[in-house]
């Protein structure tokens, strides 16, 4: 009788020590994929580092993110195509590549309408920020959860100094297949080369085309300087890339694991403000160094200005939601059309 209650005691103890176990055992993280079309070193990468670091911390290591760089899961426009289908969880890429898809998001990507990070952040981390996700959920089925400040696109090329208007002749210049940005270069005088970014690089490098533009940081991220000589410290858009994941994923997950989500995009978003002030002003002198000659628009960009406003912003007035929207946007910058 003695040896089977120790042998009870030993099982009941086995159990226990089981049970405790498998309750301290961690579980198999779920891993999302995040499609991020710029390269390492970029803030498109920064952006994605934070937020999956945030989401793992706030979830205890249950829940991580992967980043695919350099368009691995296709070309950005696909991927919001495979956000919105729920085939791909989450995308990382520039605006002008979401407006297709959400026109009203075209609003902040309008020649000139945004002209330093603080307004950038001031649209984006307000009303017209909220508003403009919320478009995008009704257009694209993608919800924007977080903003990846990246800088003034500038114009780069091969071939020679560019500080008017004139220069601009006789290069043949990539751009996103955008038509905000392709109407703005007409407005210059010269008719794009509309590409995938993708095919941007090789392109450069084999003289399909001459130049491109995109922000110090891209610049330098992507390795542009070894293929390109001359930069125009144009203005004339600041690069805005948001983090959009698909609504259905969104919606399919509890509330607080979707205050998790939110709350990881934003402090991505500010991490992503912190970064380019902190960076940007040593990637121009690196890129410098590297070889490259930095030239400013003459007259302070004057004529540049008033062609594409004047050229390209009431074309757009229907398409973001009327002339009142971008009087609204500026107002709140303290200007007016």
């Amino acid at each position: 009788m003695m040896k089977k209650k120790v042998w009870l005691k030993c099982v009941t103890g086995f159990a226990v020590t089981a049970l405790v176990l498998s309750l301290s055992l961690p579980v198999s993280a779920k891993t999302w994929k995040i499609a991020v079309g710029d390269s390492g070193g970029s803030p498109q990468e920064q952006t994605g580092i934070k937020f999956a670091q945030v989401l793992e911390r706030e979830t205890n290591g249950n829940y991580k993110a992967t980043l695919f760089l350099n368009g691995q899961l296709g070309s950005e426009q696909d991927t919001v195509n495979d956000c919105a289908m729920g085939t791909l969880d989450f995308s990382l890429l520039a605006i002008n590549n979401v407006t297709p898809f959400s026109p009203t998001v075209g609003s902040l990507s309008l020649p000139y309408v945004i002209q330093s990070i603080e307004e950038a952040e001031k649209l984006t981390q307000g009303e017209i920020g909220a508003e403009l996700t919320q478009n995008t959920i009704r257009d694209a089925n993608v919800r924007i959860i977080a903003w990846t400040y990246t800088g003034f696109r500038v114009l780069t090329n091969s071939k020679k100094p560019v500080k008017t208007l004139k220069d601009l002749k006789g290069l043949v210049v990539r751009v996103p297949k955008n038509a905000i940005m392709i109407d703005t270069y007409k407005s210059w005088g010269i008719n794009p080369t509309p590409m995938a970014w993708s095919e941007t690089f090789t392109a450069l490098q084999q003289k399909v085309v001459d130049g491109q533009d995109n922000p110090y940081m891209t610049v330098w991220a992507m390795k542009f300087y070894e293929i390109q000589k001359y930069v125009t410290a144009i203005r004339y858009l600041f690069s805005l890339e948001p983090l959009i994941i698909s609504e259905d994923l969104f919606q399919s997950q509890s509330p607080e694991m979707q205050a998790i989500i939110l709350k990881a995009g934003k402090e991505a978003t500010l991490h992503s403000a912190a970064f380019l002030k902190k960076s940007e002003d040593n990637i121009k002198k690196e890129l410098v160094n590297a070889g490259m000659v930095i030239d400013e628009p003459a007259n302070g960009e004057k004529e540049w200005i008033e062609k594409a406003t004047k050229a390209v912003w009431p074309k757009y007035y229907d398409s973001i939601g009327g002339k009142d929207k971008l009087e609204k946007i500026l107002n709140m910058l303290g200007r007016s059309i």
